[in-house]
């Protein structure tokens, strides 16, 4: 089968090398020619475990090219799926759909008869509608679907190839067979397929992430009242967990959510539910996105108080500059948040990362990085606990103690053992947890 991907973003990179890697022929496009350049080399533009290698495979099959060209991609294919970025708007919560915008009014003129435009791209609701719209006047005779993406940053590969689910937001049966037909290989795995209308599949999307950063924010406003009661919070998580109805996934106290695609998506949906007058139905989203941040400031606070009340002429060592671990993305990441607070206060802050210290000093070019941990502690009174990789749960807190000036850390992510941290010597510290160790 032959279609387009546009917009060779981190969605559009993944989805394109996923639908070679399952047999079809397709033409990934992107504005930008260097890019364009880069993937047509084989050379992915972002670390995702799995993708260099089916990128690399789909290349050199053929099923997989590359190009600048909406002519071109007109007429490669008449199914076009639309993956490029919806970021925040700049004077406001809402989501910025001027690139969704930009790819309808130039690919709609070149589409022909009974093209189907299907869009991955996260948007409030009603924009499959308003698209379907303006394509009626561009290309008569075209349709629109949503086929909304449900990626793990760093399992982005497997969620592809191995989703929990598909959904095709369809109006009409050729739409759904289409679709049916470009997922046939997953679908033969027995993949459950949820068939909606537009409008359902867009609110599907923002609703789950929704749903997942209140999970997040919830535990985390326990870890404050934890801190307030001198209780655990990662026991009382663990417990909480074990009750079916509640689960342990994404009851992780710690840092908080960042990346490209929560913290904005959560304003973006609160935003279209007061354009669309249901905005108290969603007002607790403000509360969640009020306490996912209040994290970032808690954790430089804790920092603080622990180096008795200042930065000023101190070390801090940082292990983290990822949003989150098995990603290169550091698009609104909690660690380079706390690090870049805590340099702006006069620490003295080195930053290690196992893959994101090149996007790191691209964002933050006033920090100092560190290519390895024990260079990143080195005389350091303090080490923070960023990202949780699992690169930094390996570590041997006792090879470390020669390194610093004072072993203390605070892990921000609550999954050290601090048992061990402390029986080597440190005075460990976590958010929401009782210390251990030499700390008092």
């Amino acid at each position: 089968m032959r279609m387009t991907v546009i917009g060779t973003g981190y969605v559009g990179t993944v989805h394109a090398a996923c639908m070679a890697g399952i047999g079809h022929d397709v033409l990934g496009v992107d504005i930008d020619a260097e890019r364009v350049a880069a993937l047509a080399a084989g050379r992915a533009p972002l670390h995702e475990k799995g993708l260099d290698a089916l990128l690399a495979r789909g290349t050199a099959a053929g099923r997989l090219r590359f190009t600048t060209s909406l002519t071109e991609a007109a007429r490669f294919a008449d199914l076009h799926f639309v993956c490029v970025g919806t970021p925040q708007r700049p004077d406001g919560d809402g989501a910025d759909l001027r690139f969704v915008d930009a790819v309808v009014e130039g690919l709609g003129p070149r589409l022909r008869p009974g093209a189907l435009v299907v869009g991955k791209s996260t948007v409030p609701v009603g924009t499959a509608a308003r698209i379907r719209r303006r394509l009626t006047d561009l290309a008569p005779g075209t349709e629109v679907a949503w086929n909304p993406e449900f990626l793990r940053e760093g399992a982005a590969v497997h969620d592809t190839m191995r989703p929990e689910r598909l959904v095709l937001g369809v109006s009409s049966p050729r739409a759904e067979t289409l679709l049916r037909a470009a997922y046939g290989p997953l679908l033969r795995r027995g993949v459950p397929v949820f068939t909606t209308d537009p409008a359902t599949a867009e609110l599907v999307k923002v609703a789950s992430n929704a749903f997942l950063a209140t999970k997040i924010s919830f535990v985390n406003a326990m870890a404050e009242v934890c801190d307030a009661a001198g209780a655990d919070v990662t026991l009382l998580a663990r417990a909480m967990g074990a009750d079916t109805r509640i689960g342990p996934r994404f009851l992780d106290p710690g840092l908080g959510f960042g990346g490209s695609c929560f913290p904005k998506d959560i304003r973006a949906f609160a935003a279209r539910a007061e354009e669309l007058g249901a905005g108290p139905a969603v007002a607790f989203l403000h509360e969640v996105d009020r306490i996912n941040t209040r994290q970032r400031r808690r954790t430089v606070d804790r920092a603080r108080a622990l180096l008795g009340g200042g930065f000023a002429g101190r070390r801090v060592g940082v292990l983290g500059a990822a949003f989150k671990p098995g990603s290169d993305d550091v698009r609104d990441s909690p660690a380079l948040a706390v690090a870049a607070a805590v340099a702006a206060e006069g620490g003295a802050v080195r930053v290690h990362d196992p893959q994101a210290l090149d996007n790191a000093r691209a964002a933050y070019p006033d920090l100092t990085y560190a290519l390895d941990v024990p260079k990143a502690c080195e005389d350091a009174d303090l080490v923070l606990h960023l990202t949780q990789w699992p690169e930094y749960r390996a570590l041997s807190p006792a090879a470390l103690v020669p390194l610093v000036r004072t072993p203390t850390v605070l892990d921000a992510r609550n999954c050290l053992d601090g048992r061990v941290w402390g029986a080597a010597g440190w005075a460990f510290h976590a958010l929401g947890g009782p210390a251990a160790g030499g700390a008092s």
